[in-house]
């Protein structure tokens, strides 16, 4: 019985037009001669280019294609795969989740490399397809650089920069050393390090005798390290590159952002750089994309406040704010609500400065001034847009608030935030920008204010009588399950880990309406919500730490200024 000849897979490149008969056979021959494999050769004869190579594999095989350029390894990833065995393969480690490790390669289908690998680690392999070059590129920069904080610095001393004591980098010098491998990997070093440490931002600070790197966590600055100040230039270049800024003009601040991947997810960071006395301060946000699962019901509202917040989002129209400092997670509470409201028969348009997160169906416009699209301006074309839900990343001003109340009152639901203490003052910053009081009253329906407070680290959790005792003194009474963190490796001693939120809400009705056309004072609309069973800031934060979730000192900490 005659069979059919099994098919190679690059057969199929002629057979999808990506490449002729003609071509095939030139590099058949070819290959053979030189010992490549025909992939190989198909890219160095030009038949192909490298990421239409990539691109074609990763269908192929149905693995995913990753831009190596972009991505984070983490230094004890690399421990797991010996240098000699990825250079022999020409393959790179990317993350390990459980017994399952991820590498990226140009060549999936190299059988003998994947066994190899999976014999040498003694875990489950999974290819991911990268390029030739972004692969030996990686090498370089990983492998090339290996080490450490101490060893990185140590490569790239004063010495070996060929700097005198107290010299800078001249700007064609740095335009070379920041793709050298010892400043890349110095640089990915500081974000991966951020990252697992769940940082919010880092901030790099030079002094007049040092270049300071600070972390922030759950909302605190801590010192990440202190690195000798003739690596500033090259650092701060290196990040400038990244996001697409001008490395010669120091004089001027400049904003950018780019994206990284790492352990399977991605991070968008926006930097800021500013000219200061002793060097460019740069601040980078990170924005990681997980932060978009949150739904409200993990925002930390107790159930009888979540449904009376949910309640107001049945709403067909008015006005719902956030109010509370910056920093006090005021836009994942408005992302949460445009998730729960998100549905196919919905219209939701928002305005932000700038979009932190892309919620997937829904229409996000980001302000720009330079172009004259200020909130206002794009407030005014989203009513054109018919749109059911509207929401606006800040009130600012009157002109922004008239029109997000006429929106209100012609049938819109509209979320913004405002920077208030309080629920209760909200009315009265309205009132104060000039918002007529009836106006104020006609469409206003609720305002939720809330902080943000450190959650204790589970690892290191003990209980803490001492916080009972200060519960009495404060009328909370001694029932409850107060808890401290001793400080672990986990939480690096800080005694807390992550973060969740306590709130007020304030809904609105017709006494309170009364008392806002009254222009009654914020004390009186507090009393009023208080009486009709509101609970305020703080006591929802001590009924939190009373539960063991937060501690005393935190909930005194984040609402002393009420």
């Amino acid at each position: 019985m005659k069979t059919e000849a099994v098919k190679r897979p690059e057969e199929k490149l002629v057979e999808e037009g990506l490449i002729t008969a003609e071509q095939m056979h030139q590099a058949q021959g070819e290959a053979v001669r030189t010992g490549q494999t025909i992939r190989q050769t198909l890219i160095r004869l030009k038949f192909l280019d490298p990421p239409t190579m990539a691109h074609w594999l990763s269908r192929l095989l149905g693995v995913p294609r990753v831009e190596l350029a972009s991505y984070l390894i983490d230094p004890q990833v690399l421990d797991v795969v010996p240098e000699a065995l990825a250079r022999k393969h020409q393959l790179i480690p990317l993350f390990k989740l459980g017994q399952t490790l991820t590498v990226a390669t140009a060549d999936p289908l190299n059988l003998i490399a994947m066994d190899e690998l999976r014999l040498r680690t003694g875990l489950t392999v999974e290819p991911v397809v990268a390029t030739e070059h972004e692969i030996l590129q990686a090498l370089e920069e990983y492998y090339g650089a290996k080490g450490r904080l101490d060893d990185l610095v140590a490569d790239l001393s004063q010495e070996r920069l060929g700097l005198k004591a107290g010299q800078s980098l001249e700007l064609k010098h740095l335009q070379g050393l920041v793709s050298e491998p010892p400043v890349v990997r110095l640089v990915n070093l500081l974000l991966s390090d951020a990252i697992r440490a769940r940082a919010s931002d880092i901030h790099l600070e030079p002094e007049r005798d040092i270049f300071r790197v600070r972390f922030r966590v759950d909302g605190i600055l801590r010192e990440a390290t202190v690195l000798p100040k003739h690596l500033e230039s090259a650092i701060v270049s290196r990040v400038k590159i990244l996001a697409g800024l001008d490395i010669a003009e120091r004089r001027k601040p400049q904003d950018g952002r780019f994206r990284v991947a790492m352990e399977g997810h991605e991070v968008d960071l926006r930097v800021s750089v500013m000219p200061a006395i002793d060097g460019e301060t740069v601040v980078l946000r990170l924005l990681d994309t997980k932060g978009l699962q949150i739904g409200l019901a993990e925002l930390g509202m107790d159930p009888e406040l979540l449904s009376r917040y949910q309640d107001l989002l049945k709403r067909s129209w008015g006005i719902v704010l956030v109010t509370g400092p910056t920093g006090s997670g005021k836009t994942t509470t408005l992302y949460a609500s445009m998730a729960t409201l998100n549905a196919t028969e919905q219209n939701i348009v928002t305005i932000e400065d700038p979009v932190e997160y892309r919620l997937h169906g829904v229409r996000q416009i980001p302000v720009n001034p330079g172009v004259g699209l200020t909130f206002a301006t794009g407030l005014r074309s989203i009513l054109r847009q018919d749109p059911n839900v509207i929401m606006v990343g800040e009130i600012r001003d009157r002109e922004t608030a008239e029109i997000a109340i006429q929106a209100a009152l012609t049938g819109h639901l509209v979320f913004s935030t405002l920077h208030t203490n309080d629920a209760a003052t909200a009315v009265t910053r309205l009132l104060d920008m000039g918002i007529e009081p009836f106006l104020v009253a006609s469409s206003l329906i609720g305002v939720a204010a809330q902080r943000l407070v450190r959650t204790v680290c589970p690892d290191c959790k003990v209980a803490d009588p001492t916080q009972e005792e200060a519960g009495k003194r404060l009328g909370i009474g001694a029932a409850g399950h107060w808890m401290k963190g001793k400080g672990c490796r986990k939480c690096s001693q800080a005694g807390y880990r992550g973060r969740i939120g306590i709130f007020e809400l304030m809904v609105m009705d017709e006494e309170m309406n009364r008392l806002t056309i009254g222009k009654s004072s914020s004390g009186q609309l507090k009393s009023h919500a208080v009486g009709k069973g509101m609970r305020a800031l703080r006591e929802d934060g001590l009924a939190k730490a009373a539960a063991g979730v937060t501690t005393l000192d935190e909930v005194l900490r984040v609402t002393q200024e009420i």
